[in-house]
């Protein structure tokens, strides 16, 4: 059977990297394994549903390359359908009008918790051979009920968590109807499930309870469950569960600090799955690697800080002329206008940045007026090195603008001074860069303008 699986976010809220991750592995799964990845709207919750949200998990998803192959689909555009399963359980006897009202069933259940018991439905208008229900109650209109199986136990093999048995009594007869007729989560999932032909469900543990109630409805409706992996809970950087309440960021905004999409990708994936030691790995390798039998069982922690190494690395080993793309966006908006240069830039300072905005901050002293830093000025700036200084000028003015060239001046006004070369090149970095820490000092200059250079250096 060919592999279909589908994410499937309610957009209550913006969408998070813990939130994110529910969408990475059954993409990463169906890639591997030549499937169909599906996107789903659950967007029944009309209250707290918004558009904004919905923006943002799209918007988040194509950033990441998490592109469907299906949808997105949304729920409230597929009112009909589950309207007519309900229908055709109606008729099979699957269902049941209950007109306990919500005063009642508090009630019943203030009842059970003070005799010690799990408070659940009592199955007081759950029709059975023999009894005889209460009157039906004038102008109420009644919730609809799954019957749920009775005795036995509704078990499946949880990829990550194993074998999962609950007994049937545990459960009550859930309401998949409410009184306006409007379905509820739990049937709606299971309609979508089967028409969507989904054969693998990842999704994240905080749906372990609703699993044995989807099942059973699967099995009702004569369609075999696809097989669950329940994934731990991603926690923030203070152990607790990652949430917007708690902290959490939009994905997007990773995109907005800097973050390349591989390098959250390649983060993400190992919160939670593992191959061997790697911990750094292209898009491409992930997916080559990529099963269900190597997910962790235990809760993930974030860390920032290991997510910015991460990309760090991904940042070294991006071509520059890409990263040439990102960092000039970036300048753009901050109303620098860049040149064929960049690419070089980038990929002279590449490796000392974890983030594209690092990287613009360093190219854009190639293309803006720089100030020394005034500490690392009155540090390296002697006057026992100007002179030095203002002969490198002089020998600037006129040699071919190549870093070979450059090194041959900065060694003659070595050998013509007599300093050594990290007095030379510790006040030209201030002066031309604004800091001492650069990289080498000949490819600095050679992708410096001549004109800004030597204004720079006159200005010793």
């Amino acid at each position: 059977m060919k592999v279909r699986t589908r994410f499937a976010p309610s957009p209550t809220g913006f969408i998070h990297l813990g939130n994110i991750r529910s969408a990475l592995y059954p993409w990463a799964f169906a890639r591997s394994q030549g499937g169909t990845f599906i996107l789903r709207i659950e967007d029944t919750d009309l209250e707290r549903s918004t558009q904004a949200s919905v923006d943002v998990i799209l918007e988040g998803m194509r950033w990441l390359g998490l592109d469907p192959d299906e949808g997105p689909f949304f729920q409230m555009q597929r009112m009909d359908r589950y309207r007519e399963v309900i229908a055709q359980m109606r008729e099979q006897g699957l269902v049941y009008p209950c007109y306990m009202s919500v005063a009642e069933l508090d009630a019943l259940r203030e009842k059970q918790m003070a005799a010690k018991e799990k408070p659940r439905y009592d199955g007081t208008w759950r029709p059975e051979p023999g009894k005889t229900l209460p009157a039906v109650p004038q102008g109420v209109q009644p919730v609809l009920r799954f019957r749920n199986p009775t005795g036995g136990v509704v078990a499946w093999d949880d990829k990550v968590k194993g074998r999962i048995e609950i007994s049937n009594d545990e459960l009550d007869d859930l309401v998949i109807a409410r009184p306006d007729g409007t379905p509820t989560y739990n049937f709606c999932v299971v309609v979508d499930d089967i028409d969507m032909r989904i054969t693998h469900v990842i999704r994240g543990d905080d749906h372990v309870n609703n699993t044995p109630r989807q099942i059973n409805i699967f099995r009702a409706l004569g369609q075999e469950p696809p097989v669950f992996a329940h994934l731990p809970t991603v926690l923030n950087e203070q152990g607790e569960k990652m949430s917007k309440r708690n902290g959490a960021k939009p994905v997007t905004q990773y995109r907005d600090e800097g973050y390349l999409p591989d390098g959250v990708v390649n983060y993400l994936a190992r919160l939670g799955w593992s191959h061997g030691d790697d911990e750094i790995f292209s898009r491409e390798q992930f997916l080559n690697w990529f099963n269900l039998d190597h997910l962790g069982k235990s809760a993930a922690q974030f860390d920032e800080a290991k997510l910015r190494w991460v990309n760090a690395q991904h940042m070294k080993a991006t071509a520059d002329d890409t990263l040439a793309l990102l960092v000039d966006e970036r300048l753009k908006a901050r109303g620098i206008t860049t040149d064929a240069r960049l690419p070089a830039i980038c990929g002279l300072f590449k490796d000392r940045c974890d983030t594209t905005i690092v990287l613009a901050d360093w190219a854009q002293r190639f293309y803006t007026d720089v100030k020394p830093n005034p500490e690392e000025a009155a540090k390296h700036i002697t006057d026992g090195v100007r002179p030095a200084i203002s002969m490198l000028a002089k020998m600037l003015e006129a040699c071919p603008w190549t870093r070979e060239d450059i090194t041959e001046a900065i060694k003659e006004t070595l050998r013509a001074t007599g300093i050594k070369m990290p007095q030379l090149a510790m006040p030209v970095r201030v002066l031309v860069m604004g800091t001492a820490q650069t990289p080498s000092l000949d490819a600095v200059l050679s992708l410096s303008l001549r004109d800004k250079v030597l204004e720079r250096l006159r200005s010793a």
